[in-house]
Parts: C-alpha cells; structure tokens; sequence
C-alpha cells in the first residue's frame, strides 16, 4: 500500500509536458554555459526553450496531464531563463540597471501573485477574473495576448544580446543601430517594444494587486 502513493509521484514527474519542462531546463544550462562563445547557439537553444513553454502546455490539456507541480516548474523555469538573460545583458550594457530593475520587478510580481493565488484558495494564478484592471483580466484572459507581450519581451532580449558589440554598450546607442541596419528590423524593434511595454505594465499591476491581496488577507485574518 505505502508503494502506491510513490508510484502516483512517479506518474506524474513523468508527466509529458514535466519531462518537457526538464529538457527545457538542460536546454537553458547548455545555453547560458556557452552564451559568450557561441552567440548563435545559444540563441537558437533559449529560444527553442522558450517555443516549448507552449508545447507543453499543450500536451498537459491534450492528455489530461495538467499538475501543480508541471504550473510551478514551468513558471520557475520562464523567470529563471529570463532572469539570467537579464543579468547578461545588465553585463553587456549600460545602465546595467535598468535590466535588473526588470529581473526584479519580473520575479517579485510573479511570486507576490503566486502567492497571493495561494492565501485566496485558488487553483490558478492565472485566475484573475475578479480583478478591476481590465488589462490585467485581458493578459491573462486572452492567450493570443498574453503570447505576443511574452514573445515580445524574450525578442527584445535577444535582438539586444545579438547587437551587443562588447562590454559596457550603451542601451539607447544599440536601440539606434538596430533601426539603422535595416527597415524590417526596425519594424520589429518597435512592434515587440510595445507588447514589451504592456508586459511591464502588467507586471507592475500584477505587483500592486497581489501586494493588496496579501493585505487585506491579513486585515481580514485579524479581524
């Protein structure tokens, strides 16, 4: 009898979108471990990281193979990639800053929210359909939206950490040569620049909202 509850933990770290999440783990090690001699490969392997954040999801409602743990990994796993991206373009450019502002508004939203998902006895913290701000229902109410401002943070990163030069490159100066090089390029620099934006907008909010959660959580448990 005591086997059958270990068996059932097995099943699900076996799970195929977790079994995903591992490769997109080892994926993201081997990326950032030859992220400054092999500028292309990794590229090419944190952006096929970042494809499979959807792939996964996708076998988890297909197969009936949704878990906590898979919701948890796969969002340890986008904040962990993502902030190391962070800190390497904090490395390359100036002001360095500006990029670990981001990592911490981005990690500090996300487990204000987490957490806050937890005191209200929800299953999701992605379940924000009794919020007030109508952007922060469209994020996480529309995936097609919420795609284009995730897709367009991560493309904003790279085409960064592409145009880097070297060391100590100044942000504005590598935005300006970017819409130099080409008209196409320029183009996208803008288009992901706004669903950028918006994502960091929402950050904030998400930040706001759960800080206010975890409040009147308190004020409620005192009363």
């Amino acid at each position: 009898m005591a086997d059958k509850p270990k068996k059932r933990m097995l099943t699900i770290y076996l799970y195929i979108p977790n079994i995903i999440g591992y490769i997109r783990v080892l994926m993201n090690c081997v990326a950032f471990a030859i992220s400054s001699s092999h500028k292309t490969l990794f590229v090419s392997l944190y952006f096929t990281s970042f494809v499979c954040d959807a792939l996964d999801g996708w076998f988890a409602r297909r197969y009936n193979q949704v878990s906590t743990f898979g919701a948890v990994l796969d969002m340890v796993t986008d904040r962990i990639s993502t902030a190391c991206l962070l800190v390497l373009l904090s490395q390359i450019y100036r002001p360095g800053l500006i990029f670990l502002s981001l990592l911490a508004l981005d990690i500090g939203s996300h487990w204000l929210q987490m957490y806050s998902t937890f005191l209200a006895g929800k299953s999701s913290h992605k379940d924000v359909k009794d919020s007030s701000n109508w952007l922060f229902r469209l994020y996480y109410g529309n995936r097609i939206f919420m795609a284009y401002c995730c897709i367009s943070c991560e493309v904003l990163y790279i085409i960064l950490f592409l145009l880097a030069r070297g060391q100590n490159d100044v942000l504005l100066d590598a935005l300006v040569i970017s819409g130099r090089q080409s008209l196409p390029l320029s183009f996208l620099v803008v288009f992901v620049l706004l669903g950028w934006a918006i994502k960091q907008t929402v950050n904030v909010i998400q930040l706001k909202t759960a800080a206010d959660a975890c409040v009147l959580y308190d004020i409620n448990r005192k009363q």
